[in-house]
């Protein structure tokens, strides 16, 4: 998102992380701003029983973690490695100073932040009046209008001759709809069995 030159331009140092190396936990005060590189990351909240939520993924030019460092709060989730990755990392006070001397970058990020709230909105509706289904086909309709235009093999969704591929797992998918595992499997057959999608090997595919 924002040009790798620029941000180390304003002291930007890159990271390599492992497969689930954490980078912040829930309730840490926000500190810096983060953008991936290379790989994917995933925020993360957990409920009482020890059911994992996906908040959001994160794959390669995309930033996370700015709305509780633009509005000091701590971190409401955990942001954690979902495979080898690098990241970017950049001070709070160094980031808030780029954004005023940069105004075409500001605007930028503010219209990213809004396609957020739009997502977090769209989620709270449909876990809190839909069935799996069509939280299911929300989450995928959604993924897929905003979803990259090229191929980019295992690391992000792909647009080809217009079949949409969805390369995350069926665990990964329910942690997203607040959906438990094996309804997410159950439901995805259904919906195979109704040409509502089609099911490559065991790839999910629009």
């Amino acid at each position: 998102m924002i040009d790798r030159d620029v941000l180390k331009k304003y002291g930007a140092k890159e990271i390599s992380l492992a497969k689930e190396n954490v980078i912040f936990r829930e309730t840490e005060e926000a500190q810096n701003y983060f953008q991936v590189l290379e790989g994917s990351i995933k925020m993360i909240t957990n409920s009482a029983d020890g059911q994992e939520f996906i908040q959001g993924i994160f794959k390669s030019n995309d930033s996370f973690g700015e709305p509780a460092l633009f509005c000091s709060f701590p971190y409401p989730s955990t942001a954690m490695a979902l495979e080898p990755s690098v990241i970017i990392k950049l001070s709070k006070e160094n980031f808030l100073r780029l954004l005023e001397e940069n105004f075409e970058i500001h605007l930028q990020l503010d219209q990213i932040l809004c396609q957020r709230l739009k997502y977090k909105s769209m989620i709270l509706s449909e876990i809190s009046f839909y069935d799996p289904e069509h939280r299911i086909m929300s989450l995928l309709k959604y993924l897929k209008d905003n979803s990259n235009e090229t191929d980019v093999i295992g690391k992000a969704m792909t647009r080809m001759n217009h079949t949409y591929v969805v390369p995350y797992t069926r665990q990964q998918i329910a942690d997203m709809s607040g959906l438990r595992v094996e309804t997410v499997i159950r439901t995805v057959k259904k919906m195979e069995g109704d040409g509502k999608l089609q099911l490559v090997g065991r790839k999910i595919t629009l």
